[in-house]
Order: C-alpha cells, then sequence, then structure tokens
C-alpha cells in the first residue's frame, strides 16, 4: 500500500506519521505531483492558517493536483476546511471539492475558542467509522467550523452542530485529529487505509 502525506508547509506532519507508524503502515512524506498522483492513498493534514496554506498550494501547483485525484483522500483539520469552497479565514478562496463554506465560531456562544481537546463525534454515517461507537471522543483542535450538509458524514457540537467529517466522492475529511485521538483515531485511519 503506497500511502502519501502532503507536504505543504502547514505543520502536524509529524504526528501523522507516528500515528501510521503505530499501525505498521510506512508512509512518504511529498509535495512532488507525481508521487502524490501514484499513490494509493492521500493524506492532506494541516495546522495553520488557511490563506498562507492555500497560497502556497497555489504557488507550488498543489490545488490543482489535489482537485484531479481520483484514489480515496483524507483532509485532516486544516486539509478538511481547505477541501471546501471559502473560508471565513482571512477571506480565504479554498480548493471548491467540496460545496461547504467554512466559519468562524460565534464568540457569543460564551466557550473558548478555539476549541481545544477532546469532543464527541455523533451520526456517523461512512464506512470511515467501521466500528466506532456512536458520541466517541475525537481531540479537536479549530477556530473554524463547517456547517452540516449533504456531505456530512458526522457531526459535534460547540456552541453549535457541525460537521465533524465530510466525504464527497473519493474526498474524505475530518475536523479532528485521528492521529491524536487514541484507539478511536487509530482505527479510523486504519478504515481508511483500508477501504476498498
Amino acid at each position: 500500500m503506497n500511502v502519501v502525506v502532503i507536504k505543504y508547509n502547514a505543520g502536524n506532519i509529524q504526528s501523522v506519521l507516528f500515528a501510521l507508524e503505530r499501525l505498521q503502515i510506512h508512509a512518504v512524506v511529498s509535495d512532488d505531483s507525481q508521487v502524490i498522483a501514484a499513490a494509493d492513498r492521500v493524506i492532506f493534514p494541516g495546522v495553520g492558517e488557511a490563506s498562507s496554506a492555500m497560497n502556497y498550494l497555489r504557488k507550488t501547483k498543489l490545488d490543482s493536483v489535489l482537485c484531479s485525484l481520483k484514489q480515496p483522500v483524507l483532509g485532516i483539520c486544516l486539509g478538511m476546511q481547505l477541501l471546501c469552497s471559502h473560508s471565513e479565514e482571512n477571506d480565504t478562496e479554498c480548493l471548491h471539492i467540496i460545496s461547504q463554506q467554512v466559519n468562524q465560531f460565534p464568540k457569543t456562544s460564551g466557550l473558548k475558542i478555539p476549541q481545544i481537546g477532546w469532543n464527541t463525534v455523533e451520526n456517523l454515517k461512512s464506512p470511515l467509522f467501521h466500528g466506532i461507537a456512536e458520541k466517541s471522543y475525537c481531540y479537536f483542535v479549530h477556530g473554524y467550523y463547517v456547517a452540516q450538509g449533504e456531505h456530512t458524514i458526522a457531526t459535534a457540537n460547540y456552541g453549535v452542530d457541525y460537521s465533524a467529517a465530510l466525504q464527497k466522492d473519493n474526498f474524505f475529511a475530518v475536523q479532528f485529529h485521528p492521529e491524536k485521538s487514541g484507539e478511536v483515531g487509530a482505527r479510523i485511519l486504519r478504515n481508511f487505509i483500508e477501504m476498498v
């Protein structure tokens, strides 16, 4: 199984690699379009800010590489948000793979923003969550969210109900960090790798 983690100057790659190693899965980190296109599975992680990440993707032409992928792709955290159409974070035009808007959490909820810590995921609707119980805990770090819509495959609540995970065609995405979510996250990563 040829797994590629996309390198695009948005951190957190190392913890994804460690999580895959714990599952005995060797992954290559690359920003080479041919290496990415030839992969069996592509992971698009990310921590950071949307506009600078999108600028880097456009500058390196990785934006068009991502949009052309036909194999299973997993976006994580910022990676999920960049798969959407537009982010309120610095008014950023994203990849338009999933027709959803990324919004800032409302400050009126009285909750600390960004959301940092464990939260439950529910309404699980995808093979990505095979063997995962409703209301399992996953680890989140984010100040922006994607509302629920036709591509929502899991939900969470932090002042508002939002998409904890999305799927459109071969593109899967999670707002939480499976690489930091213990056994639940490990199972989700394995489900993604073993997906038919």
